[in-house]
């Protein structure tokens, strides 16, 4: 599974600098695959979708900080828990249940961000 960030955030940005995929993105702020990651040029996704790792990508909120389910691996392979979630003042850091994966998907998410795998 990945995190989410509730509505409840306040926009402290603690979570942010903890995240070791880069992940986290404050309110409005576009995103792209290659931000904190070894992950550069065509990205091949293996279901016929391809993406520029260096391509901005919407802001997912405009509110709030916001986890990019793509680059949360609930920081497995790094830390014992999520980093977001245990330096969150407001616990507002949550187990999202639409996004779910197993430790072994989490590890092999890891491994194609940080390109040992």
């Amino acid at each position: 599974m990945a995190i989410i960030i509730t509505d409840e955030c306040i926009n402290c940005g603690a979570c942010e600098p903890e995240c070791p995929n880069n992940a986290i993105y404050d309110a409005g702020a576009a995103w792209r695959f290659s931000d904190g990651t070894d992950l550069k040029g065509t990205i091949d996704f293996g279901d016929g979708n391809t993406l520029n790792a260096e391509e901005a990508q919407a802001a997912l909120s405009d509110e709030i900080y916001y986890i990019v389910p793509d680059k949360c691996t609930e920081c497995v392979g790094f830390h014992d828990e999520p980093q977001c979630a245990a330096v969150c003042p407001v616990d507002c850091c949550v187990d999202d249940e639409d996004v779910r994966e197993t430790q072994e998907e989490l590890h092999a998410k890891k491994d194609w961000l940080h390109a040992n795998g």
